[in-house]
């Protein structure tokens, strides 16, 4: 991957970065609120629910930029974590914070590999 197209990556993981950070900030929807009609409660746990997925999601998808902006720090970004091929540039453009080729992560979907997550916690901590 030539120094141009990391440069790309990188300003477009940084741009998603910045997003989702300031959209975890705001964590108004998952507040408990109290209804005096039960059906309003129903429907006010229901969003709140929705509103806990999301935010789920999106930390999820945030810590794989991270990791994508530390591959591309470390030189290894473009290739897959499993079997070290090279990502296709274009799953790179569909998804830049992949971190395996399509039949790798294809497996990782079906739980055929196993993804240590705990590395990844420790170093984005520090």
């Amino acid at each position: 991957m030539t120094k141009a197209e990391l440069e790309k990556y990188k300003s477009i993981l940084e741009a998603k970065q910045a997003e989702l950070t300031g959209s975890l900030r705001n964590r108004d929807e998952i507040v408990i609120e109290k209804a005096p009609d039960a059906l309003d409660e129903v429907q006010l746990a229901g969003e709140r629910e929705l509103a806990i997925r999301n935010l789920d999601r999106d930390s999820n998808m945030l810590r794989q930029i991270r990791r994508a902006l530390g591959r591309i720090a470390d030189g290894s970004y473009g290739v897959c974590l499993h079997c070290e091929e090279d990502i296709s540039p274009k799953r790179v453009n569909a998804v830049p914070w992949a971190a395996f080729c399509i039949k790798c992560q294809e497996q990782v979907d079906r739980h055929e590999i196993e993804v240590d997550d705990t590395a990844d916690l420790f170093a984005s901590a520090a």
